[in-house]
């Protein structure tokens, strides 16, 4: 039976071409049936090819949530999510990870390799490891990067979906540490890569990043760790991500997500167990960096 993938592109519709090679990336997928549907953030997706389906939501509910808006309008076993400014290289890329899952049914998540667009060296962070260097390396990891993953339906139920409450930052740890504590694997796929755009350095989305970056590491705390790792998890994130915040509005903005993410409800609270934190450390990523 070919494998079917029920493929999820999350959009607010200001970057039409991005989204084009997105979809195409998709459609020309060989070995795989692949589902499309494009979710439009306040707005309501035209314009697609034949047998892609929009889905408009009436307002913008952020990253996670939409992706998970988009699932049950996407027909399939699989599930691959994909940012509409990313697009898939090898058109055999999605039938690779078919094969994977089949062969191995305890990985429950998959994220591809990113590369530049424009060429060069690639953010650390598209690395979903301490070693970002060895980028074309392929091996179990502990977080993805959100823009191009993989998993089965099956999981993606049994585990709740992307964690809409995050908004924005973070929703690839929360994803991957769920995935992990109900005892499948993460898996980084060195070797399948996707292109994107460089991260443009514009000042409102650091201020963005800084307070949700803030408010979403204070929740993943508070909600998998206990105390003392979650103590020396917030307190590392905030050492490290200081020196970079370049204005004092800036700061303020990681102050108010530190303040919300003690003060405000953090959802649900599923203490990792002790055999996931001993597998994050064995992964090379103890849940304290």
């Amino acid at each position: 039976m070919t494998p079917r993938f029920g493929c999820i592109v999350l959009t607010m519709g200001r970057r039409p071409d991005d989204l084009r090679m997105a979809i195409e990336s998709l459609l020309r997928q060989d070995g795989v049936e692949a589902d499309v549907a494009v979710v439009g953030q306040a707005w309501e997706p035209t314009g697609l090819p034949d047998g892609v389906r929009g889905v408009g939501l009436a307002e913008n509910v952020g990253i996670p949530a939409g992706r998970n808006a988009g699932v049950p309008h996407a027909r399939g076993d699989l599930l691959f999510f994909l940012d509409e400014d990313a697009a898939i290289v090898g058109s055999g890329t999605l039938a690779e990870i078919a094969r994977m899952f089949e062969a191995e049914p305890d990985v429950g998540l998959v994220q591809l390799r990113v590369d530049p667009r424009e060429g060069g060296e690639a953010p650390r962070d598209w690395v979903p490891r301490l070693r970002a260097g060895s980028r074309t390396e392929s091996g179990d990891v502990t977080l993805v990067w959100e823009g191009a993953v993989a998993m089965p339906r099956r999981v993606f139920d049994q585990i709740g979906g992307w964690p809409g409450e995050f908004e924005f930052v973070h929703e690839g740890v929360d994803l991957a540490w769920r995935v992990m504590e109900e005892g499948y694997r993460v898996v980084y796929r060195g070797d399948l890569p996707v292109l994107h755009p460089l991260p443009v350095p514009v000042p409102t989305r650091h201020g963005y990043s800084n307070y949700y970056g803030a408010r979403n590491r204070v929740w993943l705390a508070r909600r998998y760790l206990p105390f003392p790792l979650g103590a020396l998890y917030v307190g590392t994130f905030a050492l490290r991500t200081a020196p970079r915040m370049r204005s004092l509005e800036e700061l303020r903005a990681a102050m108010r997500g530190y303040r919300d993410g003690m003060r405000g409800s953090c959802g649900e609270r599923r203490k990792l167990s002790r055999r996931t934190l001993w597998r994050m450390t064995r992964a090379g990523r103890p849940p304290v960096i």
